[in-house]
This record gives structure tokens, sequence and C-alpha cells, in this order.
């Protein structure tokens, strides 16, 4: 007789928050592991792969889909140490969390140290029921609302250019990063050593300024980069021509933002010129629907903001060859959110700042 093996189920309503929990850098690696672990089991990875994958233990596998299938998400969270006794009840935990909700009178957010105090309890405890409970009053995020009547629109292009661009269409994520300044130390730059970081002074000579036109092959992951002296509507006709002169006879599809050289009068004339070219705008405030931006991050992070340039011209040499390392071994960034899945995940976001306030 051949039996065969029940399948692993995940509720609806669970599986955003264990999505989110994969993806939320603010979650602890060991919970991100279990929700990984149950979505996978879900998906009908057997246990034997899933451990191989994940690099864990068959057992580490069968013991998160066993608390889950029995206890739901609470199942996924740590437990006190066994013997360890219980020294807060029920209702102090609750009142330790809703303390740590609502802001101290003088501060703008708790320490460990100074809410202990207040609700007479240790600091260990406190950061146990964080923990606990994902509490972190000392990180904020940013966030800001798009109010653009057309967001919906605007978003559902975009995301449908990246996600099935047109057949035989070049897709090109555009934007400048401007004023970049060329920063030069006081003194030299101290290399990094075997238990020290490298070390730089924190004052610097200012030696003008450049401003990066970049545009990013969605398909491919390559950039064209060019750098100007001022950040015009007339240096962004330069760049669309430089962009022309690249990729001739072929359609083009430019992503940008709503800044006004890219609407200026003579950009429009320019456009009217060269049809091949369409643009398409992100919505107002929603500039992270441009690929191109996470690229400006990385050269950022990795070529700009701890060089030492006296020069702009250093400075300008610097990115040129950055840009070149980069189209060596350019891999393309995979866009994965469907614009209905964008939706969902900002109404839940607004629903929960409705609530809160």
């Amino acid at each position: 007789m051949t039996y065969m093996a029940a399948r692993f189920v995940v509720k609806e309503s669970d599986r955003a928050t264990l999505e989110d929990w994969v993806r939320a850098r603010t979650i602890s690696k060991e919970l991100a592991l279990r929700a990984q672990i149950i979505l996978a089991s879900a998906g009908g990875e057997g246990p034997r792969a899933l451990a191989r994958r994940l690099r864990v233990s068959p057992n580490t596998v069968c013991v998160w889909r066993g608390r889950y299938r029995h206890e739901g998400l609470a199942g996924l969270r740590s437990r006190p140490k066994p013997g360890r006794p219980q020294r807060i009840s029920e209702a102090k935990e609750r009142a330790i969390v809703t303390a740590t909700l609502r802001p101290p009178k003088t501060t703008t957010h708790w320490s460990a140290a100074r809410l202990a105090k207040a609700v007479q309890v240790s600091s260990a405890s406190v950061h146990r029921i964080w923990q606990k409970h994902g509490l972190q009053p000392h990180r904020v995020e940013t966030f800001k609302f798009s109010k653009d009547p057309e967001f919906d629109a605007k978003m559902a292009d975009i995301v449908g250019l990246h996600l099935d661009p047109p057949e035989r269409a070049l897709v090109l994520s555009i934007d400048e990063k401007s004023q970049i300044q060329a920063l030069n130390r006081t003194q030299p730059i101290l290399p990094l050593r075997p238990g020290l970081p490298a070390r730089m002074t924190h004052d610097y000579q200012r030696n003008g300024t450049t401003s990066l036109f970049a545009a990013l092959d969605v398909a491919s992951g390559k950039v064209h980069g060019r750098c100007y002296p001022h950040h015009t509507h007339e240096e962004f006709l330069a760049f669309l021509q430089s962009i022309a002169k690249r990729y001739p006879r072929r359609e083009i599809h430019l992503i940008c933002d709503n800044y006004g050289t890219h609407k200026h009068p003579k950009v429009k004339v320019w456009l009217a010129e060269h049809p091949r070219f369409q643009m398409h705008f992100t919505p107002t405030s929603a500039s992270w629907l441009n690929l191109v931006e996470r690229w400006f991050a990385i050269i950022t992070s990795q070529a700009i903001r701890r060089g030492s340039f006296d020069t702009v011209r250093r400075l300008e040499r610097a990115i040129t060859k950055f840009v070149a390392e980069w189209n060596e071994n350019a891999k393309p960034f995979r866009w994965t959110k469907s614009s209905r899945e964008i939706r969902r995940k900002i109404r839940r976001v607004t629903d929960s700042w409705e609530m809160g306030h």
C-alpha cells in the first residue's frame, strides 16, 4: 500500500507576515530562517531537500514545521530556555510593551536602562521583552506616501516595463546624481589593519562638484554614464543625444522622475523629433520605482563616499573607472513584485498608520 504525505498548508492570513519576516532587516536571523522553512514547505519542498539547501539539519526543519502546525506564527518565536524561572508576569510584560510604545516625556524614545528604571525591572528583562515582541526603539525608518492622483496608472506602467518589457525595445532607467562633491581629506587616509578599521579625518576640503547622468539598461544591468559640470536641461539634452548615439535605431523607453529638466520645452521638442524615444514618469515621491536609484546608492558607497579627491577631474575619473568595471560584470536587478502586490502592501501600511492615528 502506498501512502501520500500530507500537504503542508500555510494560512493565507499568515503568508504576508512570513514573507515580511524573510525580507525584514530588523527581524532576527533565526526567525527569518524559520519563516523560510514554512514558506518553502508550503511550496512543496521536502524536509531533506530543504535542510540541504538551508544548511540545517532535517530535524530542525521538522521541529519548526511541527511548531507551526500546532501553534501557528506564535510557535515560530523563541521560547525561554528550559529551567529559567518566570520572573515577570504576563500583565507586567504587557505593561512594558505598552510603555515602550509611548515616548517618554522628555526624550524621543526609551533606552533599556531608562525604561527598566521606570517600570522597576532589570535592563536584561527589558531587552528580552523587546526581542520577543520585535521592538527596537533606537531604530527609525523614513517613508513618504505618494499623493500623485495617477499613482496606480504610473506604477503599473513602470512595473510592466520591468516585468514584461516591449519586444525588441530597450528599457533604460535614467536619472542624475547632481552636485557630487570632490572632497579631499586634510590628512592621508589610514588603511585597514587587523583589529582596526580604515580611518580618515572628519574634515575635508571642497574642490568643486560634478553631476553624474546615468542610464541603467534594465535587461542587462549595464550603465551608460556621463559627467557634466552643471545640471540643467541642456546637459539632459546632451545626455539624451549620447544615448541616441550609443543605441542607434532602437525603440527606447526611458523611466525617469518628474524633475523639471525632464519636461523642459526644449526637451519636449527633441523628443517629438525622435519618436523612437518614449518617456515614462514615476509617480511623485516614488523614486523607489526607478532602478537606477539603487545603482546610485552602490556607486556612492563603493566609489565616492570614502574617496578623497583633490580635483573634480580625479572624481570623474573614479566614476568613469567604476562604470567601466561595473559593465564588465554587469547583472540586472531583478524586479519581483507585481503592481497588485505593491498596492496590497501599501494598503497594509496605510491601514496600520491610520489605525495608529
